[in-house]
């Protein structure tokens, strides 16, 4: 049985453009470059011939992959939930008990975190830590400054 992977629409539509953008554009564009260098002879000295057979492997190895991602994926949209408790899809705004200071971040699927934006993987610690929480439940995360504490303030799925 396939294990499938929660992702949030989103996430899910993002892999789905990267994987026609490289089926439209960048496999045709690498098949073009493959074509020109092996015009120029030589194919046993030809770099740009060697660079472009390299990109294009690199290209159908991720194109297999996000098909990959995509045949898994499980999407759940996080609007249609609700809750107390913090689970997939939730945005969480916390405390560290020690330095008073607040973050926010929603918690998404692996192929869709980034720290930048907020979003953390469900499989990530600080994540693993929260689910099942409530507002003014205690979360400790053990990080490689040592182990924090964070307060839930808020838990909101939108």
């Amino acid at each position: 049985m396939v294990e499938k992977n929660p992702i949030t629409p989103e996430g899910a539509q993002k892999l789905r453009d990267e994987l026609h953008h490289r089926k439209t554009v960048e496999r045709p564009h690498i098949t073009q470059l493959i074509a020109e260098a092996r015009a120029h002879g030589d194919l046993s000295e030809n770099a740009e011939y060697h660079a472009a057979r390299e990109r294009g492997g690199f290209n159908e190895g991720r194109i297999k992959e996000l098909e990959d991602k995509i045949a898994r994926a499980e999407v759940i949209d996080p609007s249609k939930l609700a809750g107390d408790k913090v689970a997939f899809g939730a945005t969480v705004k916390l405390m560290n008990t020690e330095t008073e200071e607040e973050a926010t971040y929603r918690i998404v699927g692996a192929d869709e975190s980034d720290i930048n934006q907020g979003s953390i993987s469900i499989t990530s610690p600080m994540a693993r830590s929260l689910l099942g929480k409530e507002v003014g439940d205690e979360a400790k995360v053990r990080t490689p400054a040592g182990e924090r504490v964070y307060e839930i303030l808020e838990v909101v799925f939108k």
